[in-house]
């Protein structure tokens, strides 16, 4: 399994180099025959508005937009989870929200950056893993379909910050700035699974 990760802004090497530490193969997907190398997405985050335009501008949209439609697994963090959502309370008219995430986020939900924060939060099974959120989007709104992997709780109750609905994972957090490769395992295995499924 070869995944990429969308290398048009943002956190693209941390994701690598957390992907080659559970030794999984990744390349950089900046054109559409890059895209049609892969097996797997990671959109990282970064700018949500300046990756939605460089989407648009290299051609990218439409045909990734078709491959996670077809089913090829996803994992978004940050603004990646912005770009997966259904819906942006604040985004741009034009910015795309491609819907592979039955979840409503806001935008900075978590402050700017000079509200930028750690914290950690507990998967299933008890396992705790670091959250680190800089400008992060808050999820207000997550439909049946979407199960929730953890939660934190900044005094106004527990949000989701990770969450799953199909082959699509979507973090609120960057777990790729921390060394803990928890999650990405998750999305390893996720992915590994689906396209074993599919293949059958």
């Amino acid at each position: 399994m070869r995944v990429g990760v969308l290398a048009l802004q943002g956190d693209v090497s941390e994701h690598r180099a957390a992907l080659a530490d559970l030794g999984v193969d990744s390349s950089p997907v900046r054109s559409v025959a890059e895209l049609d190398g892969v097996d797997a997405m990671v959109l990282p985050g970064g700018e949500s508005t300046a990756i939605a335009h460089l989407l648009v501008t290299s051609g990218l949209l439409g045909p990734l937009e078709s491959r996670l439609r077809q089913g090829m697994p996803a994992f978004g963090t940050c603004a990646g989870l912005v770009l997966l959502a259904s819906s942006i309370t604040d985004g741009r008219p034009d910015q795309p929200a491609l819907g592979l995430l039955d979840v409503t986020v806001l935008r900075n939900g978590y402050g700017r950056q000079v509200a930028s924060f750690e914290s950690s939060s507990e998967l299933a099974g008890g396992v705790r893993v670091p959250t680190v959120f800089i400008r992060a989007p808050r999820i207000t709104e997550a439909g049946d379909g979407v199960e929730v992997l953890a939660t934190i709780d900044v005094g106004d109750g527990a949000h989701p910050v990770l969450v799953r609905q199909g082959a699509v994972l979507g973090a609120s957090f960057h777990p790729e700035l921390t060394p803990d490769r928890t999650v990405h395992a998750l999305f390893v295995d996720l992915a590994s699974a689906s396209r074993s499924a599919v293949h059958k």
